[in-house]
């Protein structure tokens, strides 16, 4: 996932302003993006009720589901409004082009504060009668409480549909949305990797990304599928590091010659005696749709450790 799509998401959760009910208007800011972990990896209640009026093309429905007072906030390609019709509006009438194959992953949950949930989703569809062309939309919705059992969304930023590149890697069906553990977990996780790899004899890979990156759930599915997960179990301990919006964990990115301004995942090798291996500064991996199983697999032989004597 290149860094542009970083800040786009990032800010936009940022720029967000909340108002909940029997609560004073809040600004979503910086703070919660680093110090807010992931809530859970079950399903968010109100997102399948958002999707089942998606897939009705219901309007009304679709509607109950956004704040009025104030209006939701959305930020689109065409600009920034408050406007609580505009995102029913648009969602519904994707029915009128034939929407199939409707599913929206959860690659992020966070709860910056009681009552407010935020989602970071990857929307695929089919839009059309052509299945080989499906499309997908990048997103992030702001979900308030208002009452008891009420969510409604307070903001949100989305992309257009665009074409899904084709790929050849696996992905996963329900991404985890704990696969990159707190910021603050990063320094003991590599830690505890390089005492396992010095006891078993292997090599650590440091995946450094953030569980909003598609493209780091599609490494991740990589690497534990049936033909890649001997080679990456027999060779490496795998730690993944949280760098949050881009601007955490900076300092054990510099620590392992590993530049974080071409695209997530970037990927350090290390020994471990913590001496640099191998690190990319090219984005190489920052998109998954250009990989087969062949390149992630030519990566392992390529920087795996040589034989025990």
């Amino acid at each position: 996932m290149r860094v542009d799509r970083v800040v786009w998401i990032m800010a936009a959760l940022c720029a967000l302003q909340i108002s909940t009910a029997g609560q004073s208007p809040h600004r979503l800011v910086a703070a919660a993006t680093v110090s807010a972990t992931a809530a859970d990896s079950s399903a968010f209640a109100p997102l399948t009720k958002w999707t089942a009026a998606v897939i009705a093309g219901d309007k009304v429905a679709l509607a109950a589901l956004y704040t009025t007072k104030p209006p939701s906030k959305v930020q689109t390609p065409a600009g920034k409004a408050e406007d609580a019709t505009a995102e029913p509006t648009f969602w519904s009438g994707l029915a009128a082009k034939g929407i199939s194959n409707f599913q929206p992953k959860i690659l992020e949950i966070r709860k910056p504060q009681t009552g407010v949930v935020i989602l970071v989703l990857r929307i695929e569809m089919t839009l059309g009668k052509n299945p080989g062309e499906p499309d997908v939309v990048s997103a992030a919705q702001v979900w308030v409480q208002q009452e008891k059992d009420v969510w409604r969304i307070a903001g949100t930023n989305r992309g257009d549909p665009t074409p899904t590149p084709p790929g050849r890697l696996p992905e996963p069906e329900n991404p985890n949305t704990d696969l990159y553990p707190p910021i603050e977990k990063a320094g003991a996780d590599i830690s505890a990797g390089l005492q396992t790899a010095a006891k078993d004899h292997k090599r650590v890979i440091l995946v450094f990304g953030g569980n909003w990156c598609f493209d780091c759930h599609v490494l991740d599915a990589a690497f534990h599928s049936k033909d890649i997960a001997p080679l990456v179990d027999a060779n490496y301990v795998v730690v993944n590091v949280n760098i949050a919006d881009g601007k955490q964990n900076t300092d054990i990115a510099a620590k392992y010659d590993t530049p974080l301004d071409n695209g997530f995942p970037v990927l350090a090798v290390v020994d471990p005696d913590g001496k640099v291996v191998y690190s990319q500064k090219a984005g190489e991996f920052e998109s998954t749709a250009k990989l087969g199983p062949e390149d992630i697999t030519n990566f392992l032989n390529k920087w795996k450790p040589a034989p025990a004597k």
